[in-house]
């Protein structure tokens, strides 16, 4: 299937439409020469409302601490096809934070997304992100250790959001040593030196 065919099948879903109490907006970037195919979990309440992935407080610490990329990197599609698992907003968590991605968007896009984008590297974003790739793996295992999807160099993060400050905190050896190899990679894909 053609990226843009598939991205206006995206767009007109509306197969969660009655569960989470908000009108479908899919959130999803890039075109099918993206170097790198940014995955994580699902869009926040502020990219449901603005279209744009990761204009929220996640998103400045994955481009500014953690990638350490300039917007116009992350936003410019011949670099990046951000998408999620679960392509809309799935409302919040009575417990906080937001709700579980829910598993019917993945299994119906996720594959055709794949295919259609012919990507040199997986970034991988959050535990929910991880475990549709990586099904009953030790989540800090797949964060440090490089992956493959596809026969591509694939790299788990844990997600940046301030709700994940304490598996941060109990981790200093991811911000320390991990993310420095990660950022590595990515800036080699990049070509910044």
């Amino acid at each position: 299937m053609k990226i843009q065919q598939l991205k206006e099948e995206i767009l007109q879903c509306r197969d969660c439409e009655e569960l989470f109490g908000y009108e479908p907006h899919p959130v999803f970037f890039g075109h099918s020469q993206s170097k790198i195919m940014q995955i994580s979990q699902a869009p926040s309440l502020l990219v449901h409302e603005t279209g744009k992935p990761f204009n929220d407080m996640s998103g400045k610490k994955l481009r500014q601490e953690w990638y350490q990329i300039q917007d116009e990197v992350f936003y410019n599609p011949d670099y990046f096809y951000i998408t999620s698992i679960a392509h809309c907003y799935p409302g919040k968590n009575p417990k906080g934070g937001d709700r579980t991605p829910p598993k019917n968007c993945a299994k119906k896009w996720m594959h055709l997304e794949l295919e259609s984008v012919d990507n040199l590297i997986y970034i991988i974003i959050g535990r929910h992100a991880s475990n549709y790739f990586f099904p009953k793996r030790n989540f800090a295992d797949l964060v440090f250790q490089d992956q493959v999807i596809h026969d591509k160099p694939a790299y788990i993060l844990p997600h940046p959001s301030p709700l994940n400050t304490k598996w941060l905190k109990d981790r200093p050896e991811f911000e320390q040593k991990r993310m420095p190899e990660i950022r590595k990679a990515l800036h080699a894909v990049l070509n910044i030196n």
